[in-house]
């Protein structure tokens, strides 16, 4: 498989088979939690750890881009590394709690992510695929991490 430029509007093929690829998890985790009322539990976590995972990484872009971005003043780089362990500080306590909380918490981190990428991308220049890109990736994972709650709160209404 070759990789292909980066257009205007699309990442280059690894970035995209990467990105996308990263999603499946997240696809079948999420309706295997809702179907499997055996192992619902075990598919939860996990659809709960590999969101940790994820939203932990894409913290980490913060942090290349700090040590890459030449422009970038002393105050913005501080802030990019500052930024950059954030998302891993609210996933952490994500994988400790109930899914009921879990998915909230991962998807304010998803969407706060996304917030700060918006953020850089109107002080640096970053390609323009970039932002369109982690807009659908970040879609998608918290629509599965919402989703993937109703288990949990069947479960909690059912004991209640």
């Amino acid at each position: 498989m070759t990789t292909a430029p980066a257009t205007l509007h699309r990442p280059p093929n690894t970035v995209a088979w990467l990105g996308y690829g990263g999603l499946l998890p997240f696809l079948f985790l999420m309706p295997a939690s809702l179907i499997d009322q055996q192992h619902c539990r075990v598919w939860s976590d996990a659809l709960y750890s590999y969101g940790a995972i994820i939203v932990s990484f894409i913290g980490a872009l913060h942090w290349g881009f700090a040590i890459a971005m030449r422009e970038l003043g002393d105050k913005q780089r501080s802030v990019l590394y500052i930024w950059s362990v954030i998302p891993a500080l609210m996933a952490w306590p994500a994988l400790m709690v109930s899914p009921i909380l879990a998915g909230p918490l991962l998807v304010i981190a998803f969407i706060a992510h996304y917030v700060q990428d918006h953020r850089l991308s109107s002080q640096v220049k970053l390609p323009d695929w970039y932002l369109p890109l982690r807009f659908r990736l970040t879609s998608v994972a918290c629509i599965c991490l919402i989703t993937g709650i109703y288990p949990s709160i069947k479960d909690f209404m059912a004991t209640t």
